[in-house]
């Protein structure tokens, strides 16, 4: 694989099940380049293991005054030079080629997986750790995969050099021999620590990052309370800890090279010092100690990658780690069982919701992250596997039934066509209304009708007041990033626009109106209901005004359905329900008339699950 040849048509199917699995699939699925560097690689360092030889012949014709060996030794010195200055030119050229199609190649594994889970990525990473992962992570996962062919052709070049001196001086070469092993091993007790330092330091980065991208994306809001000074303190210490760790790991990295001197350095001493004694016996030649010296003093180039391969892997590893943890989200997705779009009633097996087709079902939840789980069930964005939120019964429940098609046996796109889900803060990406609007549909439904039931009047005003062009249209008004040039209200009723626009079979809206005023709350509950007239449509909410329009309510509790029926008749007859639409507190609660009458309307949901399974 070339640069030019990028991006891959398939980057592959990763082994995410750890870092070093991820690493090690990643340097075989380059096993071609990898070849090539080592293979650049040996021919560099055993053009530098040759000089000594060439030298200890040149200086021993010197001794000896021969003309014709000098020469013979200046031509190999001229060829080796010739060789090494290949062999490192492309080497380095390999060695980047596999940095950079690595680095490409998981770019691109992430890019798919963030396309394949699209919202829900943020709902199950932090964004702060996604951003660590598609930059800094990249590069240093690179890196190990660059380094490895390189370290790999510097300890075959010291296996030859040490077999070479102990054949051709086994006095000096056994010495060596024995010694090579232990410089190279004698950093590995340091590199538990060093790799703990450094993993610290990753940590508080990636902690830092986060909370540099939440403090912009929400600096409108935070200086709308004056509130710039607190979390720029946060973001100072979280820094000053970055910096704290990065020197405590910069000191354990500088004491592990120092030992990479330090007892090379012995070596030396003693080689000369014994080697000097052998040749004033005579028991060796000058120019056997020169070539013996020589040879010592250039390994110490190659035994430098041991000190590089451990960096690069101690790095790597948890941003591999990383890597993993974004490229191992999964969504069970098979083949559909039925051709075609499946339509019906959406019901949810793990709590027994059941959203009748045709009909606008509000439901009420007393925690609001339990109404956002099932907002992601409802929709067939809830991972399968090991999860770090939700309960027991969620993480094993079987999948969310469209009709008697589950969701999750249905191909992707189809999924997302037939059950669309607006979160809470949903984003609005850079750009015009016009392209904004733009979102695959039905096309029953037009951006007028959209925006009318959104309720998006003020913001059509506002947007054709900033229009660039003399009619003042607004649909060409540019939105900025994430709509931060409008209110928070504006750019929740232009989000619930766009879905109104797609038109799917079933719409699930989680906390549609939470930030807006009752009277356009009012307006928009009654827009919803009149547009989605004869469309199944979910709205996870508490206000009355959104509840009372609806065609059924259900109350979910701990996880279970617990009354069914419309807005009036739940706030009579269901003390839960009553609690938490009218935020009832404790003591009010006990001092109500106490109305045990809550099973009935619970009863008839669990009548009518059972018809419906």
């Amino acid at each position: 694989m070339q640069i030019r040849d990028l991006p891959y048509t398939d980057p592959g199917d990763p082994d995410v099940r750890s870092g070093p699995r991820f690493l090690y699939w990643l340097g075989r699925s380059q096993l071609g380049g990898q070849l090539k560097a080592l293979g650049w690689g040996l021919l560099h360092q055993l053009g530098i293991a040759g000089l000594p030889v060439t030298v200890g012949v040149a200086v021993q014709a010197v001794i000896e005054r021969s003309g014709t060996r000098l020469a013979l030794a200046g031509g190999l010195i001229l060829a080796l030079g010739i060789l090494i200055a290949v062999g490192d030119t492309m080497l380095h050229r390999t060695a980047v080629t596999n940095w950079i199609t690595a680095a490409a190649r998981v770019q691109q594994l992430l890019a798919r997986k963030t396309a394949e889970l699209g919202a829900a990525l943020t709902r199950r990473v932090a964004a702060g750790e996604v951003v660590a992962v598609s930059t800094g992570d990249v590069e240093k996962i690179g890196w190990f995969v660059e380094a490895l062919s390189r370290f790999l052709a510097a300890a075959i070049a010291l296996v030859v050099v040490c077999v070479g001196l102990v054949v051709y001086l086994p006095a000096l070469g056994v010495l060596v021999a024995v010694a090579m092993p232990v410089l190279a091993l004698a950093v590995l007790p340091l590199l538990p620590r060093a790799t703990r330092r450094a993993d610290e330091q990753r940590e508080k980065a990636g902690k830092a990052t986060e909370l540099a991208s939440d403090t912009v994306a929400g600096l409108r809001v935070l200086r709308g309370i004056g509130g710039e000074e607190l979390f720029l303190g946060r973001y100072r210490r979280a820094s000053q800890e970055v910096r704290k760790a990065a020197v405590r790991s910069a000191r354990m990295w500088a004491l592990i090279s120092a030992v990479q001197v330090l007892l090379p350095g012995i070596l030396l001493i003693s080689l000369v010092w014994y080697g000097a004694t052998l040749a004033r016996d005579g028991r060796i030649d000058v120019g056997q100690l020169v070539t013996v010296y020589s040879a010592v003093t250039l390994m110490l180039f190659p035994l430098r990658h041991f000190e590089e391969i451990a960096m690069a892997y101690s790095f790597s590893r948890p941003s591999a780690q990383r890597a993993v943890r974004v490229l191992s989200l999964r969504r069970s997705d098979r083949t559909a069982t039925e051709a075609g779009v499946p339509s019906g009633d959406l019901y949810d097996p793990a709590t027994g919701l059941m959203a009748p087709q045709g009909q606008f079902t509000a439901v009420v939840c007393g925690d609001p992250d339990e109404a956002g789980r099932l907002a992601e069930r409802l929709g067939g964005h809830a991972e399968t596997g090991d999860q770090d939120t939700g309960t027991e019964q969620e993480k094993q429940a079987p999948s969310v039934l469209l009709g008697a098609v589950a969701l999750d046996e249905l191909p992707l796109d189809t999924a997302r066509t037939v059950v669309l889900v607006q979160d809470k803060d949903p984003v609005l990406l850079s750009g015009t209304l016009q392209e904004l609007l733009d979102v695959p549909s039905s096309g029953l439904v037009t951006a007028e009708a959209a925006l009318e039931a959104a309720q998006c009047g003020d913001v059509l005003v506002a947007l054709a007041q900033a229009s660039p062009d003399a009619d003042r249209d607004p649909m060409r008004t540019r939105i900025t990033e994430r709509g931060r040039s409008l209110s928070g209200g504006q750019r929740q009723r232009l989000a619930l626009a766009r879905s109104l626009i797609t038109d799917p079979e079933a719409l699930v809206l989680d906390e549609p109106t939470s930030a807006v005023d009752s009277h356009t709350e009012a307006r928009v509950a009654t827009g919803i209901a009149g547009l989605r007239r004869g469309r199944t449509t979910v709205a996870f909410a508490s206000s009355p005004l959104l509840l009372d329009v609806a065609d059924r309510v259900v109350l979910v509790h701990e996880g279970s359905v617990v009354a069914v029926g419309t807005h009036r008749d739940l706030l009579r007859t269901e003390p839960r329900y009553r609690a938490v639409v009218t935020r009832e507190t404790d003591d009010e609660a006990a001092a109500a008339p106490r109305q045990d009458i809550g099973a009935v309307p619970a009863m008839n949901s669990i009548q009518e699950i059972e018809e419906r399974a």
